[in-house]
């Protein structure tokens, strides 16, 4: 079995710098690099398990935690899609050899993101697995607001609301929704240079399916693979869910 190396890389300069702590497990290609969603972090069940994936198949595997997440340092509160799309693609030139991109929730989003980007280069992804792609979440989030969290936008540059999975007020601030705006995909074709896999939950009250079916339909020059999970949540974290997640990703291994 391979061995983890645990290191960190600074992204940014100045005040805008941030110590970024990622987590890499030594292995052949084509890699596996795995995004976190909103407050996830790298040592959670979907990125644990196909952590452990690598290390059965001998694949390189790369996770880490955007600033403000985790072990990672920075503030939160100053997170943007603009700031943890940076930070993706610092730790992902550090990966050798085609890439499997994983992404969850938002990090489906910035998946889609870092895809485009490698496309432009000319480097595109060996392959994209998407779990419940919180595409454009900004602004879904904006649409949703009550008249008291639009206030407490106004007045205090943010917003709070109780999480649905018992961790506690998620935080949403004016950044974080501003600059989603520059970064909307679903008014145009999307190019992803690879195949796509969406796994999605029937259940999921965030990101429901009718979302990642737009999503697809704005997929037009790419193959892509949709498999929905009739009982399954937002999370999609049970056994047999990361059971259908390595499938997914050994099937572009392959």
């Amino acid at each position: 079995m391979s061995s983890i190396e645990v290191s960190s890389i600074t992204v940014g300069a100045g005040e805008d710098a941030r110590s970024i702590a990622m987590e890499q497990r030594k292995g052949s290609a084509p890699g596996i690099f795995w995004l976190n969603g909103f407050r996830s972090v790298m040592s959670g069940a979907k990125a644990m398990s196909l952590d452990a994936l690598g290390a059965e198949k001998g694949l390189e595997v790369t996770r880490f935690d955007y600033s403000g997440h985790g072990v990672s340092g920075g503030d939160f509160d100053q997170g943007t899609i603009s700031r943890w799309l940076e930070e993706a693609e610092a730790v992902f030139a550090t990966t050798r050899g085609p890439q499997i991109v994983c992404g969850s929730s938002m990090g489906g989003w910035i998946a889609l993101l870092l895809a485009r980007r490698q496309l432009r280069k000319g480097q595109p992804l060996k392959g994209l697995v998407l779990v419940a792609p919180a595409t454009d979440a900004s602004a879904r989030i904006a649409a949703r607001m009550t008249e008291q969290q639009q206030r407490d936008l106004e007045t205090l540059g943010y917003y709070e609301r109780e999480s649905a999975y018992g961790d506690g007020l998620y935080r949403y601030t004016r950044g974080l929704i501003e600059d989603g705006a520059n970064h909307l995909l679903l008014g145009s074709v999307i190019e992803t240079g690879c195949p796509v896999h969406i796994l999605q939950g029937g259940q999921d009250p965030d990101v429901p399916p009718e979302h990642a079916r737009k999503l697809m339909t704005h997929i037009l020059h790419d193959p892509v693979t949709y498999t929905l999970i009739p009982d399954g949540d937002h999370r999609l974290s049970r056994e047999e869910d990361l059971v259908r997640l390595r499938d997914a990703v050994l099937g572009m291994v392959a």
